[in-house]
């Protein structure tokens, strides 16, 4: 075979390959593709050197990887607002044609339920794709995307774009993958969605290879195209050799947007890849940019989810769970059912209240609904089909764990042992991070080896750790030793506020902590009720919650105490200003650190919170200022710019 020859069958092959992978119209048989596929691959063993980049034979996946590194996207890629019914989308379209000068054209397409990828081509190259990651910077999967067939390794335009969409699977090839891991006796798929992003995610190639991946574009990052519509260069990007989506519709109004929906819904159980919604977004560019983004999520685009599904099955049994700051949470365990491709056998039941407001008993048939990513939940009791042999669920008094008493707050019960074993993990966890006491090298994959070597069984159990004990731990260096001790060592001495805030106690964060510390200091632990209660920003349920968490945990606390000897802080003398007495919130990115400006504000008497509220007296925003900011407008909440506030106190 010549070179010319051999070009002419790798750009017939790719001819046989799109057919197949994008139009799913196969101009070939498969017999027919795979002798010509190793015509292909044998000159190619010979004349490596002569190798097209995009030749199909590069499909097949390369060396198995280590790991995968992580890698930034040009453009951040953003996460949808969810809506679910047509009142919303009303809110969400009234809400968008306020805040734009001319009306708005809607292009709706489906929203297919996989894993997010970032195509990033150079040159018309395939350079890099990347996973979503948390949106700035995710992992860098290259060698597998080069394996689905539906991205071009080669485009016909020559400058940097990057070219967002899903990976999905095909619901049939989902069953075959199951199959297969079931004979091979390895844990099956729960769904297309972790099918697709697990196939993505292999270490190996080649398996990403044998999977039936797709890929489905529905938006870009990076560009330099000139059209004025989103539909107009998504045209171009189809116009590369993308596959397109079932439709894509344009629309003016929520009539038009409502029927568009509908006929998605019809759609929905009849095309071969999983969807769960509709994506709208705003046609124009220049108006997109005019809406611009929350911290969240672009303002000119939003998923209509698809409904629930319901179904109806029965409850076997009640069991309860405890969190991290000793919640309990009652979960039903139901009879097996199948809702959307993912198999239920459990349903949250949020809390007791909910239990009596339902009058949900053991052995009752329920209807369950399972939307998108939301933990399963029961929504109605069937009660015509008791038949008296159901059992009431009686309220816990003790801990299902540790078996001390729970703290009744109605609604909620709570275990506030800091030493139960459910919660000890999360507890030490939390009392080691950053808005805590920051004990670096002290993460969640530390704590749990620790915990599971039995080296530590409460936080106390950190101070007594043995250099000889952590040595021989898999993965511990003698540098990583002396460092994670020298920052056990670096808590004594710490500031009183982050101790209180490290103990994880129920209602009391950092802004109590402080409270607490500043009124009290250490002798908070035996202040009364009544005392307690008269702080600014306490109420009965706080004080409660901190009296009953004393109760449990006193003498774990004063030994604490006696090993950390928290520096309490000294009485602050507050500079007079507009923002004395006053209820502040921070939102958006300002041009110093957000903690900096907090801290000046509480020199000035200053309250900062967190959230908005009719009690709040000013909302304090910089850049991509997000839902803060717009409840703040809603409420009437005075909003002030970072060069409002400097006025106002003299700082320029």
């Amino acid at each position: 075979m010549t070179a010319q020859e051999y070009r002419q069958k790798v750009a017939e092959l790719k001819k046989y390959a799109y057919a197949y992978y994008v139009k799913d119209n196969p101009l070939v048989t498969d017999e027919a593709y795979d002798k010509l596929y190793h015509e292909v691959l044998d000159f190619e063993v010979k004349h490596p050197e002569q190798k097209e980049i995009d030749s199909p034979t590069s499909r097949v996946g390369g060396a198995i990887l280590e790991g995968f590194t992580k890698a930034k996207h040009f453009k951040r890629m953003w996460s949808m607002e969810d809506i679910f019914d047509d009142s919303e989308l009303a809110e969400w379209l009234e809400r968008v044609e306020r805040n734009v000068p001319s009306k708005p054209t809607y292009y709706c397409e489906p929203k297919f339920d996989g894993a997010s990828l970032n195509l990033i081509y150079e040159e018309g190259i395939l350079k890099q794709a990347i996973t979503r990651g948390d949106g700035v910077i995710g992992e860098d999967v290259t060698h597998n995307a080069k394996t689905i067939r539906s991205i071009p390794i080669k485009i016909d335009y020559d400058k940097r774009i990057e070219i967002r969409g899903e990976v999905v699977i095909r619901k049939d090839d989902f069953e075959q993958i199951n199959k297969e891991r079931l004979q091979e006796g390895e844990a099956l798929f729960a769904n297309p969605r972790n099918a697709a992003a697990g196939s993505l995610r292999q270490l190996d190639p080649k398996v990403t290879a044998k999977r039936r991946l797709f890929f489905y574009p529905w938006g870009l990052g990076e560009n330099q195209l000139t059209d004025t519509l989103l539909s107009e260069k998504m045209a171009f990007v189809y116009a590369l050799g993308f596959l397109q989506p079932p439709f894509h519709d344009k629309c003016q109004d929520i009539s038009c947007i409502d029927k568009v929906y509908q006929k998605t819904v019809q759609m929905r159980d009849d095309f071969p890849v999983m969807m769960d919604g509709m994506v709208v977004k705003v046609d124009e560019i220049a108006l997109q940019e005019a809406l611009g983004y929350t911290v969240k999520y672009p303002k000119w685009m939003c998923a209509y989810k698809f409904p629930a599904i319901e179904k109806s099955t029965k409850i076997s049994d009640i069991i309860y769970q405890v969190g991290r700051t000793g919640v309990v949470t009652p979960v039903a365990v139901v009879e097996a059912v199948e809702i959307e491709g993912v198999t239920v056998e459990r349903a949250t039941l949020h809390n007791f209240d909910e239990i009596e407001r339902k009058d949900i008993r053991i052995g009752d048939t329920v209807i369950i609904i399972r939307s998108g990513d939301v933990i399963p939940k029961i929504i109605k009791v069937l009660e015509n089909y008791r038949d008296g042999s159901e059992k009431k669920i009686e309220r816990p008094t003790h801990c299902p764990v540790c078996a001390k008493e729970l703290l009744d707050e109605g609604a909620l019960l709570k275990c506030q042992n800091l030493e139960c074993p459910a919660r000890v993990v999360n507890a030490i966890i939390y009392f080691a991070s950053k808005q805590c006491l920051n004990i670096d090298g002290l993460g969640k994959k530390i704590v749990e080896q620790l915990y599971t070597q039995g080296l530590i069984k409460s936080v106390l159990d950190l101070f007594s750790l043995k250099e000889e004990a952590l040595l021989a731990l898999e993965g511990f260096k003698e540098k990583k030793v002396n460092n994670l001790l020298k920052s056990i060592e670096n808590v004594k001495h710490a500031p009183c506020w982050r101790f209180v805030n490290s103990l994880g106690i129920e209602h009391i964060g950092e802004v109590a902590s402080k409270k607490l510390c500043e009124s009290y200091g250490l002798d908070f632990m035996h202040k009364d009720r009544e005392s307690l209660e008269a702080l600014d920003g306490f109420g009965i349920e706080m004080a409660e919650s901190l009296q009953e968490f004393i109760r449990v945990n006193e003498t774990l606390i004063e030994k604490l105490i006696m090993i950390i000897e928290p520096e309490i802080p000294e009485k602050k003398e507050i500079k007079e200003s507009a923002f004395t007495g006053k209820t502040v919130v921070l939102t958006g990115s300002m041009s110093r650190p957000r903690g900096d400006i907090k801290a000046l504000l509480e020199s000035m008497g200053a309250k900062v919170t967190n959230s908005v509220s009719k009690k709040t007296d000013f909302v304090i925003y910089g850049e991509d200022a997000g839902s803060k900011y717009e409840k703040a407008i809603s409420l009437g909440v005075k909003v002030l710019t970072e060069d409002e506030m400097n006025t106002m106190i003299g700082v320029s």
